[in-house]
């Protein structure tokens, strides 16, 4: 006996890419945010060296550090 795939394993040709993209813009943002999170994070604890190192002033550091997560 052969076996045919289920139709509903595949998108509707009626339903739009925009439908199926917008999880994962979704995702992509989510994922944005929390790098953004974990770097600034990681630049908090950095001491004055590595951030000379770096080439990062105190004062690029603080504005970095005081912006939101989403942007």
């Amino acid at each position: 006996m052969e076996r045919t795939l289920s139709s509903d394993l595949f998108v509707s040709s009626t339903q739009s890419n925009a439908d199926v993209a917008l999880p994962l813009r979704v995702a992509a943002t989510l994922l944005q945010w929390q790098r953004r999170l974990v770097s600034r994070r990681q630049l908090a604890r950095l001491d004055a060296r590595l951030l000379a190192d770096a080439g990062i002033s105190e004062a690029q550091r603080h504005a970095e550090l005081s912006k939101p997560f989403w942007r």
